[in-house]
Order: structure tokens, then C-alpha cells, then sequence
């Protein structure tokens, strides 16, 4: 009988998966031990909402190979949608569960709105053009929420814009207050949530790049004029990728903001899109394994490095650059992947002798 062989993609696939539960296992019993501080369980929730980002920003720019410099407006725009979603269905879905599992949802709708509505003008470009029309619409996002103005009494929501004219009947509640952002949130989401809105993403990821639809995205990448000359639709995969990952980014915006006390839009600026491209970067294009590893690592290490108070930073830069430079040396590479090659051939050998 001839074994069944399972391809490189999917084994790095289950190991991918497999990193993620053992990771939420380990951590979950330390925590019921007690041994994680009460920072690093503080952080649990933001280290899932980037890792989100950073595999969702790994889709356009390691998969469909587009740089983008605006994918924190996506996760403001779920952030505040989630954000007043929770408040509105206090009511009337008192579950604090399925209330963030609906919350997240509108998010997702309405990011993916938002690529839509971005992406259809926007991929139409290419390269450094693309970037900065990105950063553009980042920039625009967030002025529009500091633009708005969002209550709720018991006739339900009410909205203005650009100055606040709501006049919110005696009992009723300004959730979204311009500028001042979304005070008094009630914190609802947990490392659980976070958990499967990982495990969640890395599904659609995977399911996606290993589609008709994926190797379709994957050769607009590698060469856009090939592509079209076999009849690939370049708008049309080129937003799929897009949309899919403003959704994501919008669902982790979401289940970030639940899990603050105050949201405001200065929050999701041109640096926090840096900060998401840096894990994707260094975690290495394509590889979502790497940006995992990545995001968790780079969001608890300026934490562990508090107590050095005013060089914190100053090593954090350290350590990046230092990174950086080094898995990015061919010396480096060629020793490790000759050391699997190694290790390779000799459980090749192994396994011919016994045969």
C-alpha cells in the first residue's frame, strides 16, 4: 500500500495550529496557578488582537504582495463598531459571550465595508503609490471618528457629525463622543475569545491561500502580467484578499477595544499600522507561524523591559534591529537549512536500512 504523503503547506499548517493551542494551554494552566503576573494577564487579550492583525496584514502583504500602510484604520473601524455594538445589545442580549461573539461580527461587516469602499479605488495601484494611498485612508478614518457623535436612549441610537446636536431623551447614554472616544466600556472580552478569534483567522488564512482563489492571489503576486495574460481577474482577487483581511483586522479591533476601559481614535494612528507591519516583517512574508511569534513576542517585550524606565525603548529598538540582521543573513540561513538538510537525510537513511 502507498502512505499517504501530506504536503509541506499542510504540515506547516497543523504545526501552525498546533503552536497556537499548545501555547493557550501552557498559558491557560499557568494562569490558574498563578503563575503569571498580573501585567502579563493583562496582556493576553491585546497580544490576540494583534496577532490577528499581523496575520491579516500578512495576507495582503505576504500573500497578495501589496503594501499597505493603513490597516489600523480597519481595526478602528471595528473597534468603535464592536465597541458601540456591545453597548446597544446590553439589553436586550444580557450574555456577555454571545454579546462580544455579535460585536465582533458587526465589526468584521463593517471593516470589510470599509475595504470595500477603500479597496475599489485603492488596487488599482501598485508599490509605493498603494502605500501611501493607504496611509491616506488610515488618516481619513480617523478623522471621520473624531467627526462623530453616537447616543442611545430608549428610541434607540442617534448620530451626528462634526459637531454634537444629539439631544438624548431623560436615562440616555452618549456612547461615541468625538474626539473623547468611548468611555466606560465594559470589559467583556477574555483570552478565550481572543483564543478562537485566532484560531478562527488562521482557518480562513489557510482555507483561502490553499483555494483556486488563493494560487490565484499568489500569482498576481509573483507576476501580475502572467497572471492576467491566463485570464485572472486582477480587481477581483486583489479585493477578495483585501476585503478579507479588513474583516479580520476588524473583528481583532474589536476584541481589543472590549478589552479596554477608554477607546479613542489617536489609538489606531500611522504608528500602530508600523507596528503591525513590523511583526509581519520580521515573523517573515507568508509565513503566518512567524507573525504569530512575532506579535506576541514584540507586544510583551516592551513590558518586560518597563523596569529599565527610560531605555526601554532605546533596547527594544535594539533588539529589532539585531533581529533583523540576522535573519536576514544568507550565513545564518545556509547554516540552518543546512542543518535540517542534515538532520533530513539522515531519517532518510535511517528509515531505508530498516526497510
Amino acid at each position: 500500500m502507498k502512505k499517504l504523503r501530506m504536503s509541506k503547506a499542510t504540515g506547516i499548517n497543523f504545526l501552525t495550529y498546533a503552536l497556537v493551542i499548545i501555547a493557550f494551554v501552557v498559558l491557560q494552566v499557568m494562569g490558574n496557578q498563578g503563575m503569571l503576573s498580573s501585567t502579563l494577564k493583562g496582556q493576553l487579550v491585546p497580544i490576540c488582537a494583534y496577532v490577528v492583525m499581523a496575520l491579516s496584514l500578512n495576507l495582503t502583504v505576504g500573500i497578495l504582495g501589496e503594501l499597505s500602510l493603513g490597516h489600523a484604520g480597519f481595526m478602528s473601524v471595528g473597534a468603535f463598531a464592536g465597541a458601540v455594538a456591545n453597548v446597544a445589545l446590553s439589553v436586550s442580549v444580557p450574555d456577555t459571550g454571545l454579546r462580544l461573539a455579535l460585536s465582533m461580527i458587526i465589526a468584521a461587516i463593517f471593516a470589510a465595508i470599509a475595504g470595500v469602499l477603500i479597496g475599489i479605488p485603492v488596487l488599482r495601484l501598485n508599490g509605493d503609490y498603494l502605500a501611501i494611498v493607504t496611509l491616506a485612508f488610515g488618516e481619513i478614518i480617523k478623522s471621520i471618528i473624531n467627526n462623530t457623535y453616537i447616543g442611545m436612549d430608549v428610541d434607540g441610537l442617534h448620530a451626528s457629525f462634526v459637531q454634537n446636536t444629539l439631544k438624548l431623551e431623560a436615562g440616555g447614554r452618549m456612547i461615541l463622543n468625538g474626539p473623547m472616544g468611548i468611555p466606560g466600556i465594559q470589559k467583556t472580552s477574555t483570552f478565550v475569545a481572543g483564543f478562537v478569534l485566532v484560531m478562527v483567522a488562521l482557518v480562513i488564512i489557510f482555507n483561502l491561500v490553499g483555494s483556486r482563489s488563493g494560487r490565484a492571489i499568489m500569482a498576481l503576486r509573483d507576476n501580475r502580467i502572467a497572471a492576467e495574460s491566463v485570464g485572472i481577474n486582477v480587481t477581483k482577487y486583489k479585493m477578495m484578499a483585501f476585503v478579507t483581511s479588513a474583516a479580520l483586522a476588524g473583528a481583532a479591533g474589536a476584541l481589543f477595544a472590549q478589552g479596554q476601559n477608554t477607546i479613542v481614535a489617536s489609538k489606531f494612528d500611522f504608528n500602530t499600522s508600523i507596528l503591525i507591519l513590523v511583526f509581519v516583517v520580521l515573523g517573515g512574508l507568508g509565513r503566518m507561524w512567524g507573525s504569530i511569534i512575532a506579535a506576541a513576542a514584540l507586544t510583551v517585550l516592551p513590558e518586560m523591559l518597563r523596569e529599565f524606565a527610560d531605555y526601554r525603548m532605546l533596547v527594544y529598538a535594539i533588539v529589532l534591529i539585531l533581529v533583523m540582521l540576522i535573519t536576514n543573513n544568507p550565513a545564518i540561513k545556509n547554516f540552518f537549512e543546512s542543518t535540517m538538510g542534515r538532520i533530513k537525510s539522515g531519517k532518510k537513511a535511517k528509515g531505508g536500512a530498516e526497510a
